[in-house]
């Protein structure tokens, strides 16, 4: 039934009704990551990032459902610029290059071979040839997202531009999806929509210096 629920929701993936209809797939947040307190808080790093390859890099087999694996998907970026690194933990360095570990697919049981893809609720599934901001954290030997709010589209170094929910979005529909028109709505996601790295580097500072005056 779940995964029935999330091939609907990805069939809805930039399509109004977000309010009764979450964009796509099922949210998973390891950290707080909607705001730039919680970035500076709980990431190792935030980057800029273009993601130029993926691979496959493990499988879980599923006992019953539509599915008969889950595949791990290993994404390749291109370390564009490194806007935030964190004074208060230890972590590798980060390199010209950095491996994500990104939504990967499913496969169908029915024919033991479909792909089908993985989908986080309300983010980017990170696809070759597209720019992200990327607050990472480096959690058993790897790096990984802080949550849905932790992955932002960045094409043409414009927030809100590029892929979210395996679409290609400009800032309008970006925000539809994301709800980010709601008056309740405070990420950093909303704070920088149509903006560049410049209101990023600010809004990091800003809460870093919050942070150290707490």
């Amino acid at each position: 039934m779940l995964a029935a629920v999330g091939v609907v929701a990805g069939v809805l993936t930039g399509r109004p009704a977000f309010d009764t209809v979450n964009g796509c797939g099922f949210p998973v947040d390891r950290y707080p990551s909607a705001t730039a307190r919680d970035w500076v808080d709980h990431a190792d790093v935030v980057i800029v990032g273009r993601a130029v390859r993926e691979r496959e890099s493990g499988r879980r087999e599923l006992a019953a459902g539509a599915y008969l694996y889950q595949l791990e998907r290993t994404v390749e970026l291109t370390r564009e610029s490194l806007p935030f690194t964190s004074p208060a933990r230890s972590h590798p360095n980060v390199g010209a290059a950095v491996d994500y570990i990104a939504p990967g697919w499913k496969i169908l049981r029915s024919d033991g071979s479909t792909r089908v893809d993985d989908l986080v609720g309300d983010a980017p599934r990170v696809v070759p040839g597209h720019t992200y901001i990327l607050a990472l954290r480096w959690q058993d030997d790897r790096w990984v997202a802080l949550g849905e709010g932790a992955v932002v589209p960045f094409d043409d170094q414009v927030v809100g531009r590029g892929e979210w929910c395996g679409d290609v979005l400009d800032t309008d529909g970006f925000a539809e999806g994301e709800r980010i028109s709601r008056r309740d709505d405070h990420s950093l996601e909303k704070a920088l929509i149509g903006r560049g790295e410049d209101a990023l580097t600010r809004e990091l500072d800003r809460a870093a210096r919050q942070k150290s005056s707490d």
